[in-house]
């Protein structure tokens, strides 16, 4: 495909101006021994298009900002799947509001699959991944080990678990938390009811999975959008979440062209451990820096980032990347 009409190329600068208007389709297709439901955004152009997955980060749903960015995306001319990951939204699985890492990324690479299974409408060799916040650190992962991946936007990523588990329970709490946490795995083991922690709360003592005051609003305001969204997770996701290591991916994902977005503000996951990883990664690479806080690309620094991200794989996926540049 040629550059689009409305993409300009200076220097090494692509500017992608699109707005394309686009339909929208429910879809669903089988990961897991679960069936995922999304949204499938197509431009009403003709031609096969380059596409982007993408899912919601730790507790949110397709309906929630993740869909700002899909929209945003489709105007741009690509055609995107948002889908809402296994055990939450219109998503099946079990147990319900279970964050599991390993079902979530499999998730992402069954939704590169429905993709390429659709030739009359997607090009299977142009086909990128997004990923925000949990989901941010999904993408590394599959990015490093699925070469169908031609390009990934890892905005606000998680990156370490285990160092987030370090930083945001107190020293003195760490040994009654994980106290709980086995006393959920034997009341499961028995075939009891899996424990339940909220996502986000206002009191400042209860435990919960995203602390602070801007997680607690953000995620309020998201419940308006979106009324799938419950203020739920089982307990066990935060002991799956503990294992996760996304640094460890990232010097693999070369020579597939990653951008990385950093709010370095960031409350929920640090940005100098996703700094630490973005140090990691080998070119082609590409790192944009927000100044607010974990929730600033979803709002105020939107502009910034969808524009960054549509005009990332608009490089790499429409125009060819460094070869359009000679």
């Amino acid at each position: 495909m040629s550059i689009p009409n409305a993409a300009a190329k200076t220097g090494h600068l692509i500017t992608n101006t699109q707005e394309l208007e686009f339909h929208q389709h429910e879809v669903e297709f089988p990961s897991c021994g679960a069936t995922l439901r999304g949204q499938l955004l197509l431009p009403k152009t003709e031609g096969r298009h380059a596409a982007i997955a993408m899912a919601p980060g730790m507790s949110g749903v397709k309906e929630g900002s993740i869909m700002k960015f899909a929209e945003f995306f489709a105007s741009g001319g690509f055609a995107v799947l948002a889908h809402d990951n296994i055990n939450f939204g219109s998503s099946g699985g079990e147990p319900r509001q279970e964050v599991d890492p390993i079902l979530q990324r499999r998730g992402y690479r069954d939704a590169i699959t429905f993709l390429t299974l659709r030739p009359s409408e997607i090009d299977g060799e142009r086909i990128g991944i997004f990923g925000t916040s949990y989901s941010g650190g999904h993408v590394l992962e599959v990015a490093a080990h699925d070469r169908r991946v031609k390009c990934v936007v890892s905005q606000i990523p998680a990156i370490s678990g285990f160092e987030a588990f370090r930083r945001s329970v107190r020293p003195d709490a760490r040994a009654s938390h994980l106290r709980t946490q086995n006393q959920d795995r034997e009341s499961r083991f028995l075939g009891r009811n899996p424990a339940i922690v909220k996502a986000v709360s206002d009191d400042n003592g209860e435990f919960c999975a995203m602390p602070g005051k801007a997680s607690f609003d953000y995620f309020m305001e998201q419940a308006r959008l979106a009324p799938n969204w419950r203020n739920e997770l089982t307990l066990r996701s935060m002991d799956l979440y503990r294992g996760i290591d996304n640094a460890s991916f990232v010097p693999w994902i070369s020579p597939t062209p990653l951008l990385m977005i950093i709010a370095l503000g960031d409350e929920v996951t640090p940005p100098d451990l996703s700094l630490d990883a973005y140090g990691r990664a080998k070119e082609p690479k590409k790192l944009v820096l927000l100044s607010g806080n974990h929730f600033a690309p979803y709002s105020e620094e939107f502009a910034i980032a969808g524009n960054e991200a549509r005009d990332w794989f608009t490089r790499h996926l429409v125009v060819g990347g460094s070869l359009a540049l000679n």
